[in-house]
Formats: structure tokens, sequence, C-alpha cells
């Protein structure tokens, strides 16, 4: 537990939330900022500041419990499919620093645009970091 943390708070009961579900590892909360109605985040009980710190056992409890909150939200809210996202440091929009998953169900007609739109990449570019990350 890191005693700044606003989501070790959530866990400990010391800071309010909606919370919806919960195993022994992990919780799933109402994110107070909703990219959409029923956006929730899951996190591990336990403090890491992202996946990459995160004990294997957590993340597989964080990831099942992510697994039923997007089936609730897709079959309680009638939403249309679901985003899951898990922003890793600040240039990839993490803003608070305890790991967590993003469930956020979409909607049609809702307006949420992320800001990558795919197009057609250079495949001499996708083969040659292909090849760095092997």
């Amino acid at each position: 537990m890191s005693e700044n943390c606003l989501f070790c708070g959530i866990v400990a009961g010391t800071i309010p939330s909606e919370q919806v579900a919960s195993n022994d590892r992990a919780i799933a909360f109402m994110d107070i900022n909703p990219a959409t109605r029923g956006h929730l985040l899951v996190i591990p009980r336990e403090h890491a500041t992202d996946l990459r710190e995160s004990a294997p056992e957590d993340l597989i409890a964080a990831t099942l419990l992510a697994q039923s909150m997007v089936s609730r939200v897709i079959d309680r809210l009638d939403a249309d499919g679901a985003n899951l996202l898990s922003c890793i440091g600040a240039a990839a929009w993490q803003s608070v620093f305890h790991t967590h998953l993003h469930v956020i169900p979409r909607y049609l007609d809702d307006p949420l645009k992320l800001p990558w739109q795919p197009s057609s990449g250079d495949m001499d570019s996708i083969a040659a970091t292909a090849q760095e990350l092997r």
C-alpha cells in the first residue's frame, strides 16, 4: 500500500468509491470521470505502479474481474461493445500510478473517439520493428 495513492485509499476504504464487484485480489469500481455510461476501473488490491510491476497473481485476478465486468456492462447496460485499456506511463495517459484497467462500455451512438485512427502502416518498418522485438 502506498500512502499517497488514490487507489490504495479506495482499497483501504478511506476514499469513497462506488464499488461494483471484487475478488480476493482485485476490485472494480466506477470511474468518476467516465468516458461513457458504465465506465469502470479494475485494480489489484496490492499497490504496483503499473502492470510491469504487478505480481502475476494480481494481474490474473484483475483480468478475470475485468472480463466479468465487460460481460456485465454489455448484458446489463445494453452496451454494444467495450474497450479494455491499460495506460502505462504519463505519455500513455496514466494519471493514477497504481495498476488499473479501464472497462469502457461502447455504444453505437457514443461520442468517444480515441486519438488513434487506424491506417495502413509501412510493412518494411513493421517487419523491422518486429525483428527488434524478437
